[in-house]
This record gives C-alpha cells, sequence and structure tokens, in this order.
C-alpha cells in the first residue's frame, strides 16, 4: 500500500483544519471541565509534540518510500540513552552545566548516523538487487532486524533499567491556573516549528520537489533526471533527526531514559500517523497531538491501564468511519503519492 504527500495546493488547508479539530476539542474540554480537564489537555498537547514528531518521521518514509521503517523508535531510543551515557561517563565534563546538551546533540547525531546505515544496508541494498525495494518485503524485515540489534546493542552496553538524565533546570509557566512545563511548552513550540520548516521545504525547494517525484513514481524520477541514490538517504537523515529530536526532547521533559523508551512512543507514533492520514504531514500532527489528548485523558478518567483500549479504540472508529484517516486520499495504491 503507498501513501501520499499531499501536493502542494493541499498544504495551506491542512494546517488550518487540523489546528482547528485539535483546538474545538481543547476548547470543549476546557468549557465542560474547567481548570482540571484543561490541565490534561494541556498535559496531553505536550505529549502530543512527541508522538506528532515521531509520527512525521514515518509519514516520510512511508509517503516517500512505500516503506514502513520499524527502526525509527530505535533511532528515538537511541538519542536518550546514547546522551545518558556519555554524560554518565563524563566525556563532555568540560561543557560544565551545559554537558546535558551537547550530549544531547551527539546522541540526536547518532540516530541520524543510524538511519543512514539502515538505509545502507535495506532500502539501497534491496534497490540495488531488485530495481525497486518497495516491491519486497526484505527491507521491512531487515529494518526489524536492525531495530533487535541496536536495542540489544544499547542493553549490552548500558544494562536494562531505566536511568534518570539529570536536567539542572525545572521551570513551570502558570496560565490562569494552569500549571505547563517550561521544557514542554518548549518541546511543543520547537516540534511544530520543524514540521512546518520541512512542509515548506517539501512544498517551495529542488529538493521538495525531487522527494515528491520520487514518492510518485521511482522509476519516473529517474527518467526525469533525479538521482534516486543521492535524494533518497535524505529522506532517511530527515526520519533519523526528527525522531532523535523527539527522543531528545523526551528526556528532557521527563528526564528518564532506557532501552525500551521508543516502544510504547512508537506504537502511538504509528496510531497517529494512521488516524491523521497515510502521507499526510499536517494528519500526522494532528494525529499525534489527539493521541496525546486521548492518552492523558484516559489516565484521567479511567486510569492508566485504560490508555492502549482507548487510543487504539478510537483509532478503529476512525478506521471503520474513514479509512483513509482524518486528512488521508481516499486512493491508495502506487503511484497516488
Amino acid at each position: 500500500m503507498s501513501a501520499a504527500l499531499p501536493a502542494p495546493t493541499a498544504i495551506p488547508r491542512a494546517p488550518i483544519i487540523a489546528g482547528a479539530l485539535v483546538m474545538a476539542l481543547a476548547t470543549a474540554g476546557v468549557l465542560f471541565g474547567g481548570k482540571v480537564i484543561a490541565q490534561q489537555i494541556a498535559s496531553g498537547l505536550m505529549l502530543g509534540a512527541i508522538y506528532l514528531t515521531v509520527a512525521v518521521a514515518f509519514t516520510l518514509t512511508i509517503g516517500v518510500l512505500n516503506f514502513l521503517n520499524f527502526t525509527i523508535p530505535t533511532m528515538f531510543m537511541l538519542a536518550g540513552m546514547v546522551a545518558w551515557g556519555l554524560n554518565a561517563m563524563g566525556l563532555f565534563a568540560v561543557a560544565g552545566r551545559w554537558s546535558w546538551l551537547v550530549a544531547l546533540g551527539v546522541g540526536i547525531v547518532t540516530s541520524v548516523l543510524a538511519s543512514l546505515v539502515v538505509e545502507r544496508f535495506t532500502y539501497r541494498y534491496q534497490r540495488t538487487r531488485h530495481g525497486d525495494a518497495t516491491e519486497h518485503a526484505i527491507p521491512l524485515v531487515s529494518s526489524l532486524g536492525f531495530l533487535l540489534i541496536f536495542e540489544h546493542l544499547v542493553l549490552i552496553a548500558f544494562g536494562s533499567e531505566a536511568q534518570r538524565f539529570p536536567v539542572p533546570f525545572k521551570a513551570d509557566l502558570n496560565l490562569f491556573g494552569i500549571v505547563i512545563g517550561l521544557p514542554q511548552l518548549m518541546s511543543l513550540l520547537l516540534a511544530l516549528a520543524i514540521v512546518a520548516v520541512l512542509t515548506a521545504v517539501l512544498k517551495r525547494t529542488r529538493m521538495g520537489r525531487a522527494l515528491r517525484t520520487i514518492a510518485e513514481n521511482p522509476d519516473t524520477a529517474s527518467l526525469l533526471g533525479v538521482e534516486v541514490g543521492r535524494v533518497v538517504p535524505i529522506v532517511f537523515v530527515l526520519s533519523g533527526l526528527l525522531a532523535g529530536v523527539a527522543g531528545a526532547l523526551f528526556t528532557v521533559n521527563y528526564g528518564e531514559v532506557s532501552p525500551f523508551m521508543g516502544e510504547n512512543v512508537g506504537s502511538k507514533a504509528i496510531a497517529g500517523m494512521v488516524l491523521g492520514g497515510l502521507g499526510s504531514i499536517w494528519g500526522a500532527i494532528a494525529g499525534g497531538l489527539l493521541v496525546g489528548l486521548a492518552e492523558t485523558l484516559s489516565i484521567h478518567f479511567f486510569g492508566g491501564d485504560s490508555v492502549q483500549m482507548t487510543v487504539w479504540g478510537m483509532l478503529l472508529v476512525v478506521i471503520i468511519l474513514r479509512p483513509q484517516g482524518l486528512f488521508g486520499r481516499p486512493s491508495v495504491g502506487k503511484g497516488k503519492m
């Protein structure tokens, strides 16, 4: 099944609709639930910022390459675990109180490099042998293999226990009685800014046009002069960067890392991506925020054990009523991206 990145003319409407949908739900919650619900909604939006960043990473690989990259949750985990390991060993002590920030930067770079390794030995290798990697299940299975390899390398190096990541600041913003953590707010704004820049790149730059051409048909793109071999790695760089940034934001927000931190976030990001519509970047944003809201509200009303049922139940309802997702296209198939 192939998804589709939105055409340039569709991009301006999507963020408006996505923003209006999320704001309408948030406003209704505040009006009928008061400050308690407003606090849960604020927390859900902050959590949704993490989910939407990872969901956009999934959307890129599916939308452009027709390839579900299972290693994206691992890139998320690598950023946090590598940062913790380097910081714990004191390798950046020379940076003083900013050593944690330098470690997170190195963690993000590690995620990008790991993503390029996956590209080299899954997608590019399969394309070299068979001409079209998207027609074979081997890249999918190979990415799952890399997920297990990276995860167990981290387990061997750092163990399986969750670790505290020391963040030297904690600041809260009080808005009309609603407490919002400053790191969480910055994470939300940063995530939205990154996705907005990415959307502009896809819409207005030569590289973005090349990516959309490859998404429509890789063979046709080659005939039109697009250097597919050079453009495809950029997709993996961007997806690794998004996953790494999301992992860094999660680490700063919650102050804890573990080798399994990507599993839960990855599954919620996939739910958000499908909920918003395969191939729609702004749909992934709306879906990620909705999943974050559903999670915090479900915990508030029904307890922590209800989260999975609520999130996946909501997704099931949307799939039944609108199989293409909130912002996806009804046409599914190769060349419909």
